[in-house]
């Protein structure tokens, strides 16, 4: 398994760069009726009956501690972020909150717990794979992780058109690099082989703007490694070929009423404006 929109090869990174600007930051083309920037899943006038969940004994969400700011381990030494106060909202909706626990643990043992009955979702930002499909059944998406254009501030473009012909830095090899050929092919695209190469070339004017992955764009350019050297161009850009169906939750096939249960809970939140209100707690800075 692997994290959705993100490579094993750039966790690390992320982590990095998520933790040094949680200990800094103040706590605190989407749908035009989507909340505080945060792009609707659900359509305004769908609807998913709430399934009955009177048999239901518990719901043990599995999570990792290493994914932040959806799941990490604050100064307290207690399990928080994103993804822990998604399912606190989940088991309010379902009021299931006194069945409800969630439970950490490394990634790569998430898929062998659910299997073995040790609990029964996963949210964990696990990437929805044909292969995993045979096997689970995921949620509705929750949110999708965009790709997004990174300039210096001082002397970047205004929009991405601009950007037509010029050196746009990617990481070699990456989904960001197919994508920016794909989407952009009038852009220049100059391969770098780390995230710090690209990033540092960007600060450095080597090149005139960086293509990558908006998590990671965010809490850079808010961070103390970026100086405020640099902002993120306006745009977001979402491809479920290139960056996959987004964070989902991951339930067994022999448990239809959770997966349903959960998808009419996350329409809910949706709709209600509560997800979008966990966003920018832990998001103050727009990734979109």
């Amino acid at each position: 398994m692997r994290q959705a929109g993100i490579s094993s090869r750039k966790i690390c990174a992320v982590i990095a760069l998520c933790v040094s600007w949680l200990a800094t930051a103040p706590a605190g083309a989407a749908d035009a009726e989507a909340p505080a920037g945060l792009p609707a899943s659900f359509d305004s006038r769908e609807r998913i009956a709430k399934p009955d969940l009177a048999g239901v004994a518990r719901l043990r969400f599995l999570t990792s501690v290493d994914f932040p700011p959806f799941n990490f381990i604050d100064q307290a030494g207690k399990l928080t972020g994103f993804h822990v106060d998604l399912v606190r909202e989940i088991c309010r909706e379902l009021d299931l909150t006194a069945k409800c626990q969630i439970q950490a643990m490394p990634f790569a043992e998430l898929r062998e717990n659910l299997e073995k009955d040790a609990g029964e979702a996963v949210i964990a930002g696990v990437a929805v794979t044909t292969g995993l499909r045979r096997d689970f059944i995921f949620s509705r998406p929750y949110m999708r992780l965009p790709a997004r254009f990174i300039v210096r501030s001082d002397a970047g473009p205004a929009n991405v058109a601009v950007l037509a012909g010029r050196p746009v830095g990617v990481a070699r090899g990456s989904v960001h690099e197919a994508m920016l050929s794909s989407y952009f092919p009038t852009h220049r695209p100059v391969p770098f082989e780390t995230q710090a190469e690209l990033l540092q070339a960007v600060k450095d004017k080597k090149v005139d703007a960086a293509f990558g992955d908006g998590l990671q764009l965010a809490f850079w350019s808010t961070g103390p490694l970026a100086d405020k050297c640099c902002r993120l161009l306006p745009g977001a850009y979402l491809s479920e070929t290139f960056l996959g169906e987004g964070l989902t939750i991951m339930t067994r096939r022999d448990e239809p009423a959770i997966s349903g249960a959960l998808d009419h809970a996350l329409l809910s939140l949706s709709r209600s404006g509560r997800l979008a209100e966990i966003y920018l707690r832990y998001f103050p800075v727009d990734i979109y």
